[in-house]
């Protein structure tokens, strides 16, 4: 099921997409669940009256609707992973960007942990605030995003999917100089606007295999990005585990697996994003997510 947050009548609602994505049914108006979080807190509870209205013909036109972040203010701070596929690593190593020597070997031996506040989250179409990066070095980052529906620490004997309830996609935005003048990511990946999600949560078990699905990214219909969630240096099992280890995980932690090379320092001089540019993100199985830069 993919479940989505919208705006109608200025309220917000929470939503399921019918077989033909082409209409939502309204679970918020049917008294089943009044937020994504709510959802995600009893899912277990919720199935089999979201599998009946369902086969109602309650649907509603989704072309119609304002779509929002899936959640829109999380509970907490998303977490980020850096560097997590091989290709992306050695591009960021050969910027010279990095507090690495250029050319060295920037692979990490284990995985790189940051965080984005919840004030940084937008929704699909909204625009991103390009200005409050006072250096003019505004980069993309597609990545697909894990969302937490367990709650508790992962032991040694868990199974870290079991943790899981779904998928989306995260655009991890960046100011590259206040990332490199501050010796650290928060500064320059936490800015107001600087996390797209969207357009919805895919649950668990409506994709088979994550691992072979690809994540693609456009910017003004150039392709700068795609790889298959395969070539995770540090697969989604694993950094559940690590994160929560020691960290007790909330239901609606929302997990940022890393994004693949073609990143705008990438490039050789940097490309980064400029007011009216459009960026497009897309995860076979889980959907398209669209933001400009204002």
């Amino acid at each position: 099921m993919k479940f989505i947050t919208f705006r109608r009548n200025r309220s917000e609602h929470l939503g399921v997409l019918a077989t033909d994505e082409a209409k939502v049914f309204d679970l918020s108006e049917a008294g089943i669940a009044s937020t994504m979080l709510d959802l995600i807190d009893r899912f277990d509870t919720l199935r089999e009256p979201i599998a009946r209205l369902l086969g109602t013909s309650d649907a509603q036109p989704l072309a119609k609707l304002e779509i929002l972040a899936p959640i829109p203010q999380p509970r907490r701070n998303i977490f980020c992973v850096g560097k997590n596929y091989l290709e992306h690593a050695a591009e960021f190593g050969s910027s010279g960007f990095d507090s690495g020597s250029v050319g060295g070997d920037e692979t990490p031996d284990y995985p790189i942990i940051f965080s984005k506040p919840p004030s940084s989250v937008i929704g699909p179409g909204a625009e991103i605030a390009g200005a409050l990066d006072p250096y003019n070095s505004v980069d993309y980052e597609a990545e697909l995003a894990v969302i937490i529906g367990r709650a508790g620490r992962v032991g040694d004997t868990d199974d870290p999917m079991s943790f899981v309830f779904g998928y989306t996609i995260l655009n991890d935005v960046t100011s590259r100089e206040l990332q490199k003048r501050h010796k650290q990511w928060l500064l320059g990946k936490g800015i107001d606007t600087f996390a797209p999600m969207g357009p919805a949560i895919v649950s668990v078990d409506a994709i088979a295999d994550i691992r072979a699905q690809t994540i693609q990214l456009w910017v003004n219909n150039e392709r700068r990005q795609s790889a298959s969630i395969s070539n995770l240096i540090f697969d989604i099992p694993t950094l559940i585990k690590i994160i929560g280890r020691s960290i007790a995980l909330q239901p609606g932690d929302i997990i940022a697996t890393g994004t693949p090379a073609g990143v705008g320092i990438g490039f050789k001089p940097p490309r980064y994003l400029k007011s009216g540019d459009r960026i497009r993100i897309e995860v076979s199985s889980v959907g398209v997510l669209e933001n400009t830069v204002l």
